[in-house]
């Protein structure tokens, strides 16, 4: 299989993430509960990373765990502009690109300082409508997507 049909591969299955992790509600209270979460995950397994939630424009949550610096922080907020811009996953967003055979940091024609299309920020949606994001970085992309995804699929199976 080429590089494109597995990137085509993936970003099926990272839209259909977007589509499964979704909320009723999600309040202040629920992004500590997720903020806290990733940080347990993270420090359980020594993981040096940031973490940070917005709902709105607003950080309703953010950790700095030992080993994260302030360029993981900036990291963040560049993701975090991915998932507001384009509405689906930084990862997802820059595994589109790929998967067209594009490169996220020319073809798209945004300022890379402003913009980064790796993975770890994820949309918060309640019924459909995006109302924030949630962010980690600080490991490789795709591993930095997958705790965000943990976290957020733990809470959704509480919710129910």
């Amino acid at each position: 299989m080429s590089d494109r049909h597995e990137e085509e591969a993936a970003l099926a299955t990272l839209l259909e993430q977007e589509r499964d992790i979704q909320f009723a509600a999600f309040t202040h209270a629920d992004a500590w509960t997720v903020g806290t979460h990733l940080v347990e995950l993270a420090s359980e397994r020594l993981h040096p990373v940031a973490i940070a939630i917005m709902l709105g424009d607003q950080r309703v949550f953010h950790a700095g765990l030992p080993g994260a610096s302030a360029d993981n922080d900036d990291w963040l907020e560049r993701k975090f502009r991915v998932v507001r811009r384009f509405g689906h996953s930084s990862l997802a967003v820059g595994t589109d690109f790929r998967s067209r055979g594009a490169n996220f940091d020319v073809d798209s024609r945004l300022n890379v300082s402003d913009y980064a299309a790796h993975g770890g920020a994820f949309p918060i949606r309640v019924n459909g409508m995006q109302v924030g994001v949630v962010g980690v970085s600080g490991l490789p992309q795709r591993e930095d997507h997958a705790l965000v995804i943990e976290a957020l699929i733990a809470h959704r199976d509480r919710e129910v």
